[in-house]
């Protein structure tokens, strides 16, 4: 079988890997792929939001599967033309899509079916949402409505912060024009729940924990996420229950009441609060770096199980026991502005997995390209050997320019 894995991150690395151990993938396609994806898969030079080029592509090549990673590739409805054109296609449409491309749509579904989640009010203009934030307390959560490439949420600690966010979100339009969801601030740990779906049918990955900040003890600016790791010892089976019945499969059969059923990969980011588990959000695809932490324990053949997901039928995932953790190599000055090009050397030298997120080969020599670099991942029976050990490969690789955090998976040992 010949597979297309459309889009160029970690998220699409781990993906193809996956995909790569299966002896059902003869020929594997990857669009735009990266320096990394390239030892595993043929990259095609098409932009992954490409819609059209992409059906062309799947159709003159004879792909019999095509596996979306980005939000914006599905936002914009590949699904819903590949599947005009019956081409198998894995990955939610435009219009169920909108459960992660519009937060204020996640939310008003939530509270109609009664999933539990923080409490909100939606606002297009500056200063109804301003009064509304004074009204309040603080910290307060702001969400910028539309899709933001995992920085569209900012915890505002005091009203400054909040003025200059909503100044972003509303006048200023950083993000596009659009609507913002204010909510009240929930504590607690947070943990990621992605599922397999096709309409009311679903089947769990292994939880596992994303940390969002760029330095340790969960400080500086928010990013698209600088390491993760499963399994979460503070999440027990009751509370795996709970949200499996409550949450997912409550969210599931919502969308197919709903009229726009969900098939693909339903991500749940929830945080176990002292009032219960809760949704923080949702998203409409594999979570990044999660996907990367939670791919490499799957049992199940990876196109078998796409493939059935794709075709609406009960998806079953079998996975390893033990634990994986991942740490983020990113660029210095990530997220804000930062050099590209640095020279990325030792990478032979381990023996974790590693996927690329933003590299590329210039003049025969691997180099930074992009914020997020690269993750290393390593997996073993405890997390405390799996954390020890990507913590010795990551000492192995030679770059002047990366960092990374040094307390990934800490919070399990508390």
């Amino acid at each position: 079988m010949k597979v297309l894995v459309v889009g160029s991150g970690g998220r699409e690395h781990a993906i193809v890997e996956a995909i790569s151990r299966s002896p059902k993938a003869t020929k594997i396609y990857a669009a735009p792929g990266n320096a990394g994806i390239a030892t595993l898969a043929e990259c095609v030079a098409i932009k992954d939001t490409d819609v059209e080029r992409l059906v062309e592509f799947a159709k003159e090549n004879q792909v019999e599967l095509t596996v979306v990673g980005p939000e914006a590739a599905l936002a914009v409805g590949i699904v819903d033309r590949f599947r005009e054109e019956g081409l198998n296609i894995f990955g939610p449409t435009k219009a169920a899509t909108e459960i992660e491309s519009s937060k204020d749509f996640a939310k008003r579904l939530m509270v109609k079916y009664g999933v539990p989640t923080a409490g909100y009010a939606t606002f297009t203009a500056f200063d109804e949402a301003l009064d509304y934030v004074k009204r309040g307390s603080l910290p307060t959560v702001l969400k910028y409505d539309g899709l933001a490439a995992g920085k569209g949420v900012v915890i505002a600690q005091t009203m400054e912060e909040a003025e200059a966010t909503l100044r972003d979100m509303l006048l200023d339009t950083k993000f596009g024009e659009g609507r913002v969801v204010i909510e009240e601030f929930l504590t607690g740990e947070e943990f990621s729940l992605m599922c397999f779906v096709a309409g009311n049918k679903i089947s769990p990955m292994p939880v596992a924990q994303d940390h969002k900040r760029a330095y340790d003890n969960d400080e500086g600016p928010n990013t698209g996420g600088m390491g993760a790791y499963t399994e979460l010892p503070f999440i027990t089976a009751e509370d795996h229950a709970y949200a499996m019945e409550h949450i997912m499969q409550r969210v599931a059969d919502a969308m197919v009441e709903e009229g726009t059923p969900f098939t693909g990969v339903l991500y749940g980011g929830l945080m176990k609060t002292p009032n219960g588990i809760k949704v923080i959000e949702f998203n409409a695809r594999f979570g990044d770096p999660e996907t990367e932490v939670v791919l490499p324990r799957l049992k199940s053949d990876a196109v078998e199980l796409f493939m059935t997901v794709a075709k609406g039928e009960q998806p079953a995932a079998e996975w390893h026991e033990g634990a994986t953790l991942g740490i983020v190599l990113a660029s210095k000055g990530y997220p804000g502005s930062y050099d590209k090009g640095a020279v990325i050397r030792g990478i032979e030298n381990v023996e974790s997995k590693i996927y690329h997120m933003g590299t590329a080969i210039k003049d025969g020599e691997l180099v930074t390209a992009g914020g997020r670099v690269m993750i290393v991942v390593a997996s073993a029976s405890t997390l405390r050997e799996a954390q020890q050990r990507a913590r010795e490969d990551i000492a192995k690789i030679e770059c002047d320019n990366l960092f990374h955090r040094t307390d990934i998976g800490n919070k399990a040992f508390r």
